[in-house]
């Protein structure tokens, strides 16, 4: 997804949600800074990493029953908060996109394993960007939810999940197996918001579902 068609729908998502655009961008321009040194990925990476055939780990409580009823296929991406679970399920992630929620070391270490990382900054996770952004050893890809420049991308999407399915769409993916999902039930934190989390679910749904191009197939177990 290009930013133009994606720009309208996140300042949709701002107006719902009350993000800031400015806490936004400030937090990217900290993650750059931050990774200078570090493994930075650009596109050719992601496309010659991402098939025609990808699955999607998402955080659901089904996950594990999801991949016990089929066999996880193509590229594998993880979306952040779910790559503990899918590390522990004997899986090992191609990619993990990210926004530096849900058990951190896992990330780290998949990285390290080598997995291309994509790491979102925004403005509410500035305090994990200060305290992570640096750990990761494998290459990394900076992402945005406003708009990209310079070395940090944005190929659309919101959570991770759905972030997840927007960059394989991005790079020529035809079949999407989603492994994870549940869109109607949010799996809850400790001082999660339920009200926050069921709109941030709809808006997965919207963008893996109703903004889906043609000739691309989402598949669910």
């Amino acid at each position: 997804m290009e930013y133009a068609e994606w720009e309208p729908v996140y300042l949709e998502i701002v107006r719902d949600l009350g993000l800031d655009i400015g806490e936004d961008e400030n937090s990217v321009r900290v993650l750059k800074a931050l990774t200078l040194n570090s493994d930075l990925a650009m596109d050719d990476v992601l496309a010659e990493a991402i098939g025609t055939e990808v699955t999607v780990f998402g955080d659901a409580g089904s996950l594990e029953e999801d991949i016990g009823k089929a066999e996880p296929r193509g590229t594998l991406i993880s979306a952040g908060s779910a790559t503990d679970r899918v590390v522990e399920a004997g899986i090992a992630p191609d990619i993990v996109v990210t926004d530096l929620d849900g058990d951190v070391d896992y990330q780290i270490e998949a990285s390290g394993s080598g997995a291309i990382t994509l790491i979102l900054a925004h403005g509410d996770n500035y305090d994990a960007v200060v305290r992570y952004a640096r750990e990761f050893r494998g290459p990394l890809v900076l992402t945005t939810q406003s708009r990209p420049f310079g070395t940090v991308a944005n190929y659309g999407g919101f959570t991770d999940g759905d972030r997840a399915v927007c960059t394989a769409r991005h790079f020529g993916a035809a079949r999407i197996f989603l492994h994870g999902f549940d869109f109607d039930r949010p799996r809850l934190r400790s001082g999660d918001d339920p009200e926050r989390s069921r709109r941030k679910l709809e808006w997965a749904r919207r963008i893996i579902c109703d903004m889906n191009p043609p000739g691309v197939e989402i598949i669910m177990p």
